[in-house]
Protein backbone atom coordinates (compact mmCIF):
# COMPACT_ATOMS: atom_id res chain seq x y z
CA UNK A 1 0.00 0.00 0.00
CA UNK A 2 2.95 2.32 0.58
CA UNK A 3 3.84 2.01 -3.10
CA UNK A 4 0.26 2.84 -4.08
CA UNK A 5 0.31 6.07 -2.08
CA UNK A 6 3.61 7.13 -3.65
CA UNK A 7 2.11 6.57 -7.08
CA UNK A 8 -1.06 8.50 -6.24
CA UNK A 9 0.90 11.52 -5.13
CA UNK A 10 2.18 11.93 -8.66
CA UNK A 11 -1.19 13.17 -9.86
CA UNK A 12 -3.70 11.22 -11.92
CA UNK A 13 -3.83 7.52 -12.77
CA UNK A 14 -6.40 5.03 -13.98
CA UNK A 15 -7.08 1.75 -12.15
CA UNK A 16 -8.82 -0.50 -14.66
CA UNK A 17 -12.13 1.34 -15.14
CA UNK A 18 -11.69 3.49 -12.04
CA UNK A 19 -10.49 7.01 -12.79
CA UNK A 20 -9.66 9.94 -10.59
CA UNK A 21 -7.91 13.29 -10.49
CA UNK A 22 -6.48 15.36 -7.65
CA UNK A 23 -5.98 19.07 -8.24
CA UNK A 24 -5.48 22.29 -6.24
CA UNK A 25 -8.48 24.56 -5.77
CA UNK A 26 -8.68 26.51 -9.02
CA UNK A 27 -10.21 30.00 -9.26
CA UNK A 28 -13.35 28.41 -10.76
CA UNK A 29 -13.76 25.94 -7.88
CA UNK A 30 -12.93 28.68 -5.36
CA UNK A 31 -15.72 30.81 -6.83
CA UNK A 32 -18.16 27.90 -6.62
CA UNK A 33 -17.25 27.26 -2.99
CA UNK A 34 -17.54 30.89 -1.91
CA UNK A 35 -20.70 31.64 -3.88
CA UNK A 36 -22.17 28.34 -2.76
CA UNK A 37 -21.56 29.07 0.90
CA UNK A 38 -19.19 26.20 1.74
CA UNK A 39 -16.12 28.41 2.15
CA UNK A 40 -15.60 31.91 3.59
CA UNK A 41 -13.08 34.00 5.50
CA UNK A 42 -12.41 32.58 8.94
CA UNK A 43 -12.53 28.91 7.98
CA UNK A 44 -9.97 26.84 9.93
CA UNK A 45 -8.07 25.82 6.78
CA UNK A 46 -7.02 27.81 3.75
CA UNK A 47 -7.84 26.80 0.21
CA UNK A 48 -4.19 25.92 -0.34
CA UNK A 49 -4.66 23.05 2.14
CA UNK A 50 -7.58 21.60 0.17
CA UNK A 51 -7.77 19.49 -2.97
CA UNK A 52 -10.52 19.03 -5.56
CA UNK A 53 -11.14 15.40 -6.52
CA UNK A 54 -12.97 13.75 -9.38
CA UNK A 55 -13.79 10.11 -8.63
CA UNK A 56 -15.44 7.28 -10.52
CA UNK A 57 -18.37 5.66 -8.73
CA UNK A 58 -21.23 3.25 -9.40
CA UNK A 59 -24.60 4.98 -9.15
CA UNK A 60 -27.89 3.64 -7.85
CA UNK A 61 -28.73 3.11 -11.52
CA UNK A 62 -25.86 0.62 -11.82
CA UNK A 63 -23.99 2.87 -14.25
CA UNK A 64 -20.59 4.51 -13.96
CA UNK A 65 -20.45 8.19 -13.01
CA UNK A 66 -17.82 10.78 -12.16
CA UNK A 67 -18.33 12.58 -8.85
CA UNK A 68 -16.61 15.54 -7.23
CA UNK A 69 -15.40 16.20 -3.72
CA UNK A 70 -13.17 18.64 -1.81
CA UNK A 71 -10.92 17.19 0.90
CA UNK A 72 -7.83 18.14 2.85
CA UNK A 73 -4.65 17.48 0.87
CA UNK A 74 -3.37 15.37 3.78
CA UNK A 75 -6.12 12.76 3.19
CA UNK A 76 -6.54 13.01 -0.58
CA UNK A 77 -4.63 9.77 -1.23
CA UNK A 78 -6.68 7.97 1.44
CA UNK A 79 -9.91 9.09 -0.18
CA UNK A 80 -8.86 8.01 -3.66
CA UNK A 81 -7.77 4.61 -2.35
CA UNK A 82 -11.06 4.12 -0.43
CA UNK A 83 -13.28 5.09 -3.35
CA UNK A 84 -11.25 2.90 -5.72
CA UNK A 85 -12.03 -0.02 -3.41
CA UNK A 86 -15.72 0.97 -3.23
CA UNK A 87 -15.82 1.10 -7.03
CA UNK A 88 -14.27 -2.37 -7.25
CA UNK A 89 -16.89 -3.91 -4.96
CA UNK A 90 -19.62 -1.95 -6.78
CA UNK A 91 -20.80 -0.18 -3.64
CA UNK A 92 -23.60 2.13 -4.91
CA UNK A 93 -23.54 5.88 -4.36
CA UNK A 94 -26.56 8.00 -5.24
CA UNK A 95 -24.66 11.20 -6.09
CA UNK A 96 -21.41 12.97 -5.28
CA UNK A 97 -21.43 16.75 -5.57
CA UNK A 98 -19.95 19.71 -3.71
CA UNK A 99 -22.04 21.00 -0.81
CA UNK A 100 -21.80 24.34 -2.60
CA UNK A 101 -24.45 22.99 -4.99
CA UNK A 102 -26.81 23.08 -1.98
CA UNK A 103 -26.00 26.55 -0.73
CA UNK A 104 -23.56 25.19 1.85
CA UNK A 105 -26.52 23.60 3.65
CA UNK A 106 -25.71 20.26 5.25
CA UNK A 107 -29.45 19.62 5.66
CA UNK A 108 -30.18 20.23 1.97
CA UNK A 109 -27.26 18.08 0.89
CA UNK A 110 -28.51 15.22 3.07
CA UNK A 111 -32.06 15.62 1.73
CA UNK A 112 -30.60 15.10 -1.75
CA UNK A 113 -28.77 11.98 -0.48
CA UNK A 114 -25.52 13.59 -1.54
CA UNK A 115 -22.13 12.11 -0.66
CA UNK A 116 -19.79 14.98 0.28
CA UNK A 117 -16.79 16.02 2.34
CA UNK A 118 -15.60 19.61 2.90
CA UNK A 119 -18.06 22.14 4.30
CA UNK A 120 -16.95 25.00 6.55
CA UNK A 121 -19.44 24.62 9.40
CA UNK A 122 -19.53 23.94 13.15
CA UNK A 123 -20.63 20.70 14.75
CA UNK A 124 -24.42 20.99 14.99
CA UNK A 125 -25.45 22.72 18.21
CA UNK A 126 -21.91 23.82 19.15
CA UNK A 127 -19.30 26.44 18.35
CA UNK A 128 -16.66 23.81 17.53
CA UNK A 129 -15.52 23.36 13.97
CA UNK A 130 -16.64 20.10 12.40
CA UNK A 131 -13.95 17.91 10.85
CA UNK A 132 -15.79 18.64 7.61
CA UNK A 133 -14.43 22.19 8.01
CA UNK A 134 -10.93 20.75 7.73
CA UNK A 135 -11.80 18.49 4.80
CA UNK A 136 -11.12 15.42 6.92
CA UNK A 137 -14.63 13.96 7.08
CA UNK A 138 -16.92 12.37 4.50
CA UNK A 139 -20.66 11.63 4.62
CA UNK A 140 -21.73 8.76 2.34
CA UNK A 141 -25.32 8.10 1.22
CA UNK A 142 -26.69 10.09 4.18
CA UNK A 143 -30.39 9.21 3.79
CA UNK A 144 -29.72 5.48 3.92
CA UNK A 145 -27.15 6.05 6.67
CA UNK A 146 -28.61 8.72 8.95
CA UNK A 147 -27.41 10.56 12.00
CA UNK A 148 -29.45 9.08 14.85
CA UNK A 149 -29.70 10.84 18.20
CA UNK A 150 -29.34 9.07 21.53
CA UNK A 151 -33.14 8.98 21.71
CA UNK A 152 -33.28 7.15 18.37
CA UNK A 153 -34.52 10.03 16.22
CA UNK A 154 -33.35 11.45 12.93
CA UNK A 155 -34.17 14.76 11.24
CA UNK A 156 -34.87 13.43 7.75
CA UNK A 157 -38.13 11.69 6.83
CA UNK A 158 -36.40 9.85 4.01
CA UNK A 159 -34.28 8.08 6.61
CA UNK A 160 -37.11 6.75 8.79
CA UNK A 161 -37.27 3.41 6.98
CA UNK A 162 -33.55 2.86 7.51
CA UNK A 163 -33.53 3.29 11.29
CA UNK A 164 -33.80 -0.45 11.93
CA UNK A 165 -30.30 -0.94 10.39
CA UNK A 166 -31.29 -4.28 8.90
CA UNK A 167 -30.51 -4.98 5.26
CA UNK A 168 -33.51 -6.49 3.49
CA UNK A 169 -33.15 -7.20 -0.19
CA UNK A 170 -30.55 -6.36 -2.82
CA UNK A 171 -31.75 -3.02 -4.16
CA UNK A 172 -29.19 -0.24 -4.50
CA UNK A 173 -30.61 1.51 -1.44
CA UNK A 174 -30.30 -1.67 0.64
CA UNK A 175 -26.76 -2.31 -0.57
CA UNK A 176 -25.93 1.32 0.30
CA UNK A 177 -26.64 0.68 3.99
CA UNK A 178 -23.45 0.90 6.03
CA UNK A 179 -23.52 -1.78 8.72
CA UNK A 180 -20.95 -2.98 11.22
CA UNK A 181 -18.49 -5.35 9.59
CA UNK A 182 -19.27 -4.21 6.04
CA UNK A 183 -16.45 -3.86 3.55
CA UNK A 184 -16.84 -0.07 3.40
CA UNK A 185 -16.26 0.20 7.16
CA UNK A 186 -13.21 -2.05 6.98
CA UNK A 187 -11.76 -0.11 4.05
CA UNK A 188 -11.84 3.21 5.89
CA UNK A 189 -10.69 1.72 9.19
CA UNK A 190 -7.69 0.15 7.42
CA UNK A 191 -6.63 3.71 6.57
CA UNK A 192 -6.99 4.91 10.16
CA UNK A 193 -10.40 6.56 9.76
CA UNK A 194 -13.22 6.44 12.33
CA UNK A 195 -16.78 5.39 11.53
CA UNK A 196 -19.70 7.29 13.04
CA UNK A 197 -21.54 4.02 13.62
CA UNK A 198 -19.10 3.41 16.47
CA UNK A 199 -19.89 6.68 18.27
CA UNK A 200 -21.17 6.27 21.83
CA UNK A 201 -23.26 9.43 22.23
CA UNK A 202 -25.26 8.86 19.07
CA UNK A 203 -24.87 7.12 15.73
CA UNK A 204 -23.73 8.84 12.55
CA UNK A 205 -23.82 5.97 10.08
CA UNK A 206 -22.96 8.10 7.04
CA UNK A 207 -19.86 9.60 8.63
CA UNK A 208 -16.16 8.75 8.31
CA UNK A 209 -13.36 11.00 9.57
CA UNK A 210 -9.65 11.12 10.23
CA UNK A 211 -8.27 13.37 12.96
Amino acid sequence: MKLLIIMLSAGSLAFASFNYSISPITPKIKSRMINGGSYRNGCPVGLESLRYLNLSYIGFDGKEHIGEMVVNKAVANDVVYAFKKLYEIKYPIRKMQLVSNYGGSDFASIEADNTSAFNCRPVAGTNRWSLHSYGKAIDINPLENPYVSKSGRTSHKGSYKYLSRIRSGSSAAQRALILRGDAIVNIFKSLGWRWGGDFRCCKDYQHFDKK
